[in-house]
């Protein structure tokens, strides 16, 4: 039995790693000017696409909307957010077609008048290109070769049951890029009775949703 009279040093490891002897320090390479421009390059390029996508899409495709005003009470009321469908419009203006919305829908329109100013008014589409349209004794009848004695679309359509009355005293045909449009208040709206028949090319989009308040969100 042999003894090793060497006394163990206690602060040393037990084990020692093999260094090679060409091995190199780990380092970190600090970029060159040309990278630092090239980054920022990148991300503006991102930005400018995200800001060009954003803005064909409101353009194009759909845009927000608050409501401003009660002249669609009670269907929407005021400061209600909505979202407007524009690619209906957006196809027609590239088959070079007219934009004709269904009765009943609700859109947005670019009023220019002494009643509005250059603003947008959203309304319920009533008449059609080439029907007539009367307001008599508060009720709205509509004219056309389908219904050649009339009818009623406030009584027929199930928007209705939120409309009382329509005052006015009109009698118009529409031609054939006119549509006629009422707010659902009639008793406190600027729409057709006033402004008259609404080119096709004044229609902005059509409301599919109201997105707020979170508890009246609708889809139309």
């Amino acid at each position: 039995m042999r003894l090793d009279n060497k006394a163990e040093n206690p602060h040393e490891p037990s084990f020692k790693p093999e260094i090679p002897l060409d091995a190199k320090p780990n380092h970190i390479k600090t970029p060159k000017p040309y990278q630092n421009l090239r980054d920022i390059v990148s991300i503006f390029g991102v930005l400018l696409c995200a800001l060009v996508l954003a803005l064909c899409l409101i353009t194009f495709v759909f845009q927000s909307y608050q409501v401003s005003g009660v002249s669609m009470q009670t269907t929407l009321q005021n400061k209600d957010h909505l979202l407007i469908w524009k690619v209906p419009k957006t196809w027609a203006a590239i088959t070079k077609h007219r934009y004709i919305p269904n009765r009943g829908d609700v859109i947005v329109i670019q009023a220019d008048s002494k009643y509005t100013g250059n603003e947008q008014i959203i309304k319920r589409v009533i008449g059609l290109p080439g029907e007539r349209v009367v307001i008599k004794n508060n009720l709205v009848t509509v004219y056309n070769k389908q219904f050649p004695d009339g009818f009623q679309p406030d009584k027929s359509l199930p928007y209705g049951k939120v409309i009382v009355n329509t005052p006015g005293n009109i009698d118009v045909t529409l031609g054939a890029d006119e549509i006629y449009v009422c707010g659902d208040n009639r008793t406190n709206s600027i729409d057709s009775r006033l402004l008259g028949p609404i080119k096709s090319d004044q229609i902005i989009g059509k409301l599919i949703i109201r997105v707020l308040p979170l508890n009246t969100i609708t889809r139309f």
